[in-house]
């Protein structure tokens, strides 16, 4: 056992454990926090809320879809075609899971 993953007798392990590693990037999770708070957003939307590039939000959410944490729907509004994205359960819940590990790291506030 090393210090890095092991808990002492008694002791649960340290709450970094449960971080998920894709959503290190801020990129990443200021992504997947847009989308937790809605259904499905426009892709536009979640551009313009995360203050990144086209490209920059299609390979963030391409590494994400690969992950299972999102889908991309593609579609049209009148003539003018459309993308959403959408969190997954898969992806709901692993965040879910980063954010009580940051709470449990951070600890209350004072």
């Amino acid at each position: 056992m090393t210090p890095e993953t092991s808990a002492g007798p008694g002791q649960a392990p340290h709450p970094r454990h449960a971080l998920a590693p894709l959503l290190s990037s801020a990129v990443r999770l200021s992504i997947v926090a847009a989308l937790a708070a809605t259904e499905k957003a426009e892709f536009g939307y979640v551009r313009d809320l995360v203050e990144i590039t086209d490209s920059a939000l299609s390979k963030q959410v391409s590494r994400l879809e690969e992950a299972g944490w999102v889908t991309v729907e593609k579609g049209q509004v009148g003539r003018r075609p459309r993308t959403w994205l959408r969190l997954t359960e898969d992806g709901t819940a692993a965040y879910r899971r980063h954010l009580a590990a940051l709470a449990a790291i951070a600890g209350p506030l004072r």
